[in-house]
């Protein structure tokens, strides 16, 4: 059956070409994951906290190369766009991406992880206002992003970037201590 309405962006627009880089603020950018990340994917994920909230363990370099192949797969497929977030000397600081791209109705979930020394510095909203920006200036209509009641510095970087906090999910996503409410933030581009 044929739809009433055209995409919001058109299937194939995104990787017509390849995946950009991107820049931000404090002379961080991003850019996409190679097979040389591997060994911070495998630091970020020592740390507990990144375990805990993204339920995820990468414990070697083959299951961190396996997660930045489905990072390249996600560009290939229009599926999702996530960013190697580095310094002017190319260290990794962490992940920006957008999961969840879907392209008729033009919206996307924002993500985001950092390494623990990278944390408390400004990177990751420095790194969610690149993405924003880029994502609208592609066609994005609205973007999203969710995280525990129980993790406030989440919070602040929505709160930092221009996030509106929508609501609270209950009990919507569980993590290694069980179900967690979950606060709904979203951002509406601009030029709508």
């Amino acid at each position: 059956m044929p739809l009433t309405i055209p995409p919001v962006i058109a299937p194939g627009t995104l990787n017509a070409g390849p995946q950009p880089v991107l820049t931000a603020a404090d002379g961080l950018r991003l850019r996409p994951w190679t097979p040389a990340d591997a060994p911070a994917v495998v630091d970020a994920f020592r740390d507990p906290a990144t375990r805990h909230w993204h339920v995820r363990a990468v414990d070697t370099l083959a299951e961190a190369a396996a997660l930045i192949d489905g990072y390249t797969e996600g560009w290939r497929t229009e599926r999702s766009a996530s960013w190697a977030l580095v310094t002017p000397a190319d260290d990794v600081l962490g992940r920006v991406a957008l999961r969840h791209l879907d392209l008729w109705q033009g919206e996307a979930e924002v993500a985001y992880w950092m390494r623990a020394a990278a944390r408390g510095r400004g990177a990751a909203p420095a790194g969610v206002r690149a993405i924003s920006a880029w994502a609208f200036g592609a066609g994005m209509h609205r973007l999203f992003l969710e995280h525990s009641t129980a993790n406030p510095a989440s919070c602040r970087v929505a709160a930092k970037t221009g996030f509106e906090l929508e609501g609270t999910k209950r009990s919507a996503h569980q993590h290694t201590d069980g179900w967690h409410d979950v606060h709904l933030h979203a951002l509406i581009n601009p030029a709508a």
